[in-house]
């Protein structure tokens, strides 16, 4: 095994309830020839751990999480020569993780398309349990199972750029799916819903796929300010109306007096949910994102919502591996053309305050928030 010199001992933030994460030192994992160390640089709160924090809805503590995150190979097993898509990956190179499949369930058997919906499959940061408290990115040090999909991401020295690659793979997906359904033009009028750094991203891929009509929908006026800089050519508060119907019609004022072609909706509301149907033409297409926990029902009307508009409606589930490629393309193409997507990440705070940086994602005054071993 290659490696370089590394402690003894590692911290882990480990998430033992609700809204209580205790920092522990522990003895670092030894790695197997088919494993990978990583020096941990930095990590952003994903909704999902925001959803863990808050309730553990799934269950999964005593748990490490994180999964938005890049870090530095420090010691690499002797059968791991390649990342994922073939590039060398030696002892100094900067990685991202992705979604490992089983492999054996009848997804992965049957549908080498679909793979990213195997229930079998490892994220590392949604590993429960004590055994996997190394396998979590909240950590100084991270260990790539057996089989891990890595990315050697040497090509993109900025740390803040590399954390984002795990959203963009998100919405890179989202829109993937979404032209099952909508054939994109330039001159679409496409609407994106919820301008947290999901829908952000989405603005910013829209706008380097060369949408020229883009509306952003959401409460908070700095974050459709952030959307017009990454490419939002109209956007709709919808706080400042007493209805769905009225934040509609400031819609259709924007797309033509129709409505979207196309809709994304990257909230975790039911609410946001239903009164997506609302901003929609008749013929147009909706694709859900935003989510990735059970928040409850949405209500709609088959006739109004539906049928009586043809509106074709498709879901969104995490990623591919191809995504992944095609996640780090798009943010290189956002940073050279100027759009500031790194100014996405907000605020930094250092692992032993994490509870504080949750805390804070949770009051939605920043953006995406970056947990960092040391400031």
């Amino acid at each position: 095994m290659s490696e370089l010199t590394i402690p003894a001992e590692g911290r882990v933030a480990v998430l033992t309830e609700p809204k209580h994460i205790d920092v522990r030192t522990l003895p670092l994992p030894q790695i197997n020839d088919d494993e990978v160390l990583v020096r941990v640089e930095g990590c952003g709160i994903c909704g999902t751990d925001q959803s863990e924090y808050r309730a553990d809805p799934f269950g999964f503590a005593p748990i490490v999480l994180g999964h938005e995150a890049t870090g530095e190979v420090v010691k690499i097993g002797k059968n791991v020569t390649t990342d994922y898509s073939g590039k060398p990956l030696k002892v100094g190179d900067k990685i991202v993780t992705g979604l490992r499949p089983c492999g054996h369930c009848a997804i992965c058997k049957r549908r080498a398309d679909m793979i990213h919906l195997c229930e079998n499959g490892e994220i590392h940061g949604l590993m429960p349990g004590e055994g996997h408290f190394f396998n979590g990115w909240y950590s100084d040090y991270m260990k790539c199972n057996p089989g891990a999909v890595i990315f050697n991401v040497n090509d993109m020295p900025d740390r803040d750029l590399r954390i984002l690659i795990e959203p963009a793979a998100v919405i890179v997906h989202a829109v993937e799916e979404a032209k099952k359904i909508y054939d994109f033009k330039h001159g679409s009028h496409v609407l994106v819903q919820g301008c947290g750094p999901i829908g952000l991203l989405l603005v910013a891929l829209l706008k380097t796929y060369g949408i020229r009509n883009i509306v952003a929908v959401d409460a908070k006026e700095a974050r459709l300010e952030m959307a017009k800089k990454l490419g939002a050519t109209a956007t709709v508060n919808f706080s400042d109306y007493d209805s769905v119907d009225a934040a509609a019609d400031a819609v259709r004022e924007a797309t033509e007096g129709l409505g979207a072609e196309m809709g994304f909706q990257c909230t975790g509301s039911p609410a946001a949910a239903a009164a997506l149907f609302k901003y929609i033409r008749r013929g147009g297409s909706y694709c859900e994102v935003g989510f990735f926990t059970n928040t409850g029902d949405a209500t709609y009307n088959p006739h109004l919502d539906i049928c009586q508009k043809e509106i074709k409606l498709t879901g969104s589930w995490t990623y591919q591996a191809g995504d992944w490629l095609e996640a780090q393309e798009f943010l290189k193409e956002a940073k050279d053309r100027g759009l500031p997507v790194m100014d996405l990440v907000t605020n930094v705070f250092p692992l032993d305050q994490i509870n504080e940086a949750m805390e804070y994602a949770l009051s939605m005054q920043g953006l995406k928030i970056e947990v960092v071993p040391e400031l």
